[in-house]
């Protein structure tokens, strides 16, 4: 059974050329982007889509157009700006994925024996240089 496939496979994969971007594969497989680039015209699958779906290209499009330099919104104030930053900042914190006791004990005494280590090795070679420099300039 499993000759028959090999044997078939390599006509299927000449023929069937496999996509190298991204964009071809979700033509390929149909789940194309809706409209909102410059290059989606190109598409032939763009290309193939009725009359009503042109009415509809507004509502595909994501976001909104960027403002121009005299549109401008007016800045919140203060208050609300610290406000927002607050509630960003909850947010964020919500999502952290915080150690459990064990870990940060395992993770307190890594670092106390690696700061120790680091102490010992700069006073070990400082002591050394100072006997240098103690023997060679007195």
């Amino acid at each position: 059974m499993s000759e028959g496939r090999e044997q078939d496979q390599p006509e299927e994969r000449e023929s069937a050329v496999r996509p190298v971007t991204a964009a071809a594969r979700r033509e390929r497989r149909g789940s194309v982007r809706p409209a909102g680039r410059k290059d989606s015209a190109a598409r032939p699958s763009e290309v193939k889509k009725s009359a009503e779906s042109d009415s509809d290209a507004a509502e595909d499009k994501k976001g909104r157009p960027t403002r121009a330099r005299g549109d401008q919104e007016k800045r919140p104030s203060i208050f609300a700006r610290i406000v927002r930053y607050i509630r960003e900042v909850v947010s964020e914190l919500r999502k952290v994925i915080w150690p459990t006791r064990k870990q940060m004990i395992t993770y307190t005494s890594v670092v106390l024996v690696f700061v120790a280590f680091m102490v010992a090795l700069v006073f070990g070679l400082d002591s050394a240089f100072a006997w240098g420099v103690f023997k060679v300039f007195a």
